[in-house]
């Protein structure tokens, strides 16, 4: 613990520039140290509101990102109004002033509705969000793609894309794969995924923009995007914790196993492994997506994709990579905090993360502050609980109004 301390001390001293508050809210007791991190950054989160506050809210989002040591997050723009103009991102800015208890950056949608038609108002909104997504659909085509890279490349902003395939899904809900065929469902192939990320990589060396990959799962992704890195194209991706940790052989027939991209191969999951150890992936962003218990319920067929992550990813990757000499934990807090923050431009501020590593847990979504309980981790022991999240200064957890 001595040892962990002193080197993310170092990492302290390279994102603050006073780091008197940090010291002055750090305890120690009895001769057990806590570690302090940088607050973490998730890039990739659904909070659901406006429009489906039954399944999430700004509070609820940000209270459960502050319960897993995050300070600053970027939100989907799958909302109803869908941010794709001011007037209608004004609407979610007003709900995210009034109730986030950490820093939330929303995305603007790249297509008007997010019907991969015609180009939101990208000058209009620049300003005002993260960057650019249609985040929950892939957008199809080509020319709309280009057309939104340009636009991007101008305004000095990010184009972050959902990569797949409508043509070659075929009404698949899980990996076309192996527990697919032994158990009769409709899988969903590899190559929806890493043929429009081919696409995107060609227009992103076409055009010079910034382009970031969602949640890449398969292996063919992780080679494209570390030979495009190679040949100079402006390109970061991330992948989410549970392509690390498992895949298709851990399926069960459960709604909570349910996710979009789907778990793939063992082999797809090395794949992703080798690509944050070799820095081709560059950050995990958990795709926090909650849905009521209802909707969960209805098996790997019936249920709507999507899992909650955020209370969960530092504890889960600390006990499954760190622990097991996979990665360091240098290089997972460059993962978490470190390498988002640098893409996006999100500032450090004085956010910050007390932890104690040596402290073991069991994975129960009763103890979630998020609305959303699905997760395919219930139950799985892990190490690492936050003691405590400061935000702005502000304790932020536990949570006092």
């Amino acid at each position: 613990m001595k040892k962990n301390t002193e080197n993310i001390q170092i990492y302290l001293e390279n994102c603050f520039s006073d780091l008197s508050f940090v010291k002055k809210s750090v305890s120690v007791a009895d001769g057990h140290s806590y570690c302090v991190f940088p607050g973490f950054c998730d890039v990739h989160v659904h909070f659901r509101e406006p429009g489906f506050s039954y399944k999430e809210t700004i509070l609820s989002g940000s209270l459960a990102a502050a319960h897993g040591g995050y300070t600053a997050v970027c939100t989907m723009p799958n909302l109803n109004p869908v941010p794709d103009s001011a007037d209608h991102l004004a609407a979610q800015q007003q709900l995210i002033d009034r109730d986030a208890v950490i820093s939330v950056y929303p995305y603007g949608a790249i297509t008007v509705g997010q019907q991969g038609e015609k180009l939101s108002d990208m000058s209009a909104l620049a300003e005002k969000v993260i960057a650019f997504s249609d985040d929950g659909k892939g957008v199809q085509n080509e020319e709309i793609m280009r057309q939104a890279m340009i636009s991007a490349k101008k305004l000095g902003k990010t184009i972050v894309a959902h990569c797949e395939d409508n043509s070659l899904l075929h009404g698949g809900y899980i990996h076309d794969g192996i527990y697919a065929k032994a158990h009769g469902h409709k899988g969903i192939c590899s190559e929806s995924e890493w043929g429009p990320i081919a696409r995107d990589l060609r227009l992103a060396a076409e055009t010079g923009c910034a382009y970031h990959v969602c949640h890449i799962s398969c292996k063919e992704s992780v080679e494209l995007i570390r030979k495009a890195k190679a040949n100079g194209v402006d390109v970061t991706c991330e992948t989410a914790p549970h392509y690390l940790i498992l895949d298709e052989n851990d399926l069960q027939e459960d709604g909570r196993f349910k996710m979009n991209p789907p778990l793939r191969s063992t082999e797809d999951r090395q794949a992703l492994v080798e690509g944050i150890a070799d820095g081709t992936i560059d950050m995990i962003a958990t795709d926090h997506a909650p849905h009521s218990a209802v909707e969960k319920s209805e098996g790997l067929q019936g249920s709507p994709f999507g899992i909650v992550g955020i209370e969960t990813a530092f504890p889960l990757l600390y006990t499954v990579l760190v622990k097991n000499e996979i990665i360091s934990l240098e290089k997972l807090l460059e993962l978490l905090c470190i390498n988002p923050r640098k893409r996006f431009g999100i500032p450090f501020g004085n956010d910050f993360t007390v932890w104690d590593l040596d402290a073991r847990d069991t994975i129960n979504p009763a103890t979630f502050l998020s609305q959303g309980k699905a997760t395919p981790f219930t139950g799985k022991t892990v190490y690492g609980k936050c003691i405590s999240t400061y935000s702005n200064e502000k304790k932020v957890y536990p949570y006092t109004k």
